[in-house]
């Protein structure tokens, strides 16, 4: 590329690309090879913007060439760029296209991949717009019945989750991953997903939420005969006799201590509130037959 200053090959491009008196029809052929030079020649040279404006052209024109595997490659390195100088909002917007036009070849894979790199790249600055692109990103795979290979990003969903403090959303996360895993006939996987959302239930201190959850649970016979159940019986039986020491045994059982990293610290703080209520709850419950024969 001995003539291949940037600048000159992207005017060039533009010429070749507009159209005039004298040009009825883009030449969109020769215009991308030069904008794909110029964004390589860019990028080398650190001008990221310049290099990012380059490869979303050369991205278009691989579109017109009805290209779109290499117009997502050249899309999933502007999204990479926008995010080198920091520019938060193209980070997303430039991942999702990317990844749309991985989805129009067919290749669900590439595409949930590509919204996986918008949301950690966005973790950090922008955390609700990474879960939005986690989710997306899952859904992309379970709906071409790639659920197995989610598993990762749904761990890296339910962390930010956890981090914004919305243990409803991730509880719920949670049990979508278990329907995943149930789907896949990852069982293991499954008993853990149910067993996390019970602990983020107990740590957001709702324990009528974390005792429904076990129940539906429990109706899952893969669940039902797991030690992660035993683990949740043991959990929830020290919560309901208002027992603060027993709970925090329970928290320390190893099968607990096998789930994820994150799980495993909420468990470690248990129990998060007053306990005593529980247990008068139950009190009262046990003794109510003592009072049937009683018609005072």
């Amino acid at each position: 590329m001995a003539n291949s200053d940037p600048d000159k090959l992207i005017a060039k491009a533009d010429k070749l690309t507009k159209l005039s008196l004298t040009r009825w029809n883009a030449d969109w052929r020769n215009a991308t090879g030069l904008y794909e030079q110029a964004a390589i020649a860019y990028r080398l040279a650190k001008k990221y913007e310049k290099a990012k404006e380059a490869f979303e052209m050369a991205s278009k024109g691989q579109e017109m060439l009805s290209s779109p595997w290499d117009a997502a490659k050249h899309m999933e390195s502007a999204a990479a760029l926008a995010k080198e100088v920091g520019n938060w909002n193209q980070v997303s917007d430039l991942y999702r296209r990317s990844s749309e036009l991985y989805i129009e070849c067919g290749r669900s894979q590439p595409a949930s991949d590509a919204l996986a790199k918008g949301a950690r790249a966005l973790e950090d600055a922008s955390p609700d717009e990474a879960i939005r692109l986690y989710n997306d990103a899952c859904t992309a795979l379970e709906d071409d019945g790639k659920e197995q290979m989610a598993f990762d990003l749904y761990r890296s969903a339910t962390s930010v989750y956890i981090k914004l403090e919305k243990y409803t959303d991730a509880a719920t996360l949670l049990l979508r991953w278990a329907l995943a895993a149930d789907k896949c006939s990852a069982a293991h996987s499954q008993c853990k997903a149910y067993l996390s959302a019970i602990i983020v239930y107990l740590y957001a201190h709702d324990f009528q939420q974390a005792e429904k959850c076990h129940n539906d649970c429990c109706q899952v016979d893969a669940f039902s005969n797991s030690d992660q159940n035993r683990a949740a019986t043991r959990l929830l039986s020290a919560y309901t006799d208002g027992d603060v020491e027993e709970i925090k045994r329970a928290a320390q059982s190893s099968t607990i201590s096998n789930l994820d990293h994150v799980i495993i610290k909420l468990a470690r703080k248990l129990p998060t509130g007053d306990v005593t209520a529980l247990k008068r709850d139950t009190s009262d419950l046990q003794e109510d037959p003592l009072d049937e024969d009683d018609l005072t």
